[in-house]
């Protein structure tokens, strides 16, 4: 049996979602089943299309689903983002102490913690329910001391320059 790891994508830089969905793409290559829980999202991003195309090629070896309202958060978030984001907590809970898929990507996990959408514990209970076998990234901006210690692989991506501060807005097929 192979063993599975805990990897954390994290920091201010660009790239930690496309890193997770790389590996996903990876995983799949490999006849991998993979599922992806998006937190703080809903809508018809570009990734979710792409992903589309392989759920039609690879019956039952990728499903991806969204735990979000669609909105931006600023400030408290609302019960419904509340509510989306514990169902989706619950769902990946389930997913992997089923441990029927090979890689577990917890999209946007640490910025649902940052948002008190989900706690600490939370994550860290995710990270001790990863049967041997299964391999569990967790992205987003905000990962704690505590995950880090927990993790097995922890990647940060550093901002060094970005074109946002030139006011370039998220580009379809490159931020969305």
């Amino acid at each position: 049996m192979k063993k599975g790891y805990i990897q954390i994508y994290t920091g201010n830089g660009k790239g930690k979602t496309t890193a997770a969905l790389g590996l996903a793409i990876r995983a799949l290559g490999a006849g991998f089943k993979v599922f992806i829980g998006q937190f703080l999202k809903n809508g018809d991003y570009s990734e979710i299309k792409a992903l589309g195309f392989f759920s039609q090629t690879h019956k039952n070896k990728i499903t991806v689903e969204q735990y979000g309202c669609g909105k931006f958060i600023k400030g408290k978030p609302t019960k419904e983002e509340k509510a989306a984001g514990r169902a989706g907590y619950n769902k990946i809970l389930q997913i992997l102490k089923k441990g029927d898929h090979d890689l577990v990507i917890v999209e946007e996990g640490n910025v649902a913690m940052m948002c008190n959408i989900i706690s600490e514990t939370d994550l860290l209970e995710l990270m001790d329910s990863k049967p041997n076998h299964v391999e569990l990234v967790i992205t987003g901006r905000g990962a704690t001391e505590r995950l880090f210690e927990k993790a097995d692989l922890v990647t940060e991506m550093k901002e060094i320059k970005h074109y946002f501060k030139q006011g370039v807005t998220a580009r379809a097929g490159i931020e969305k």
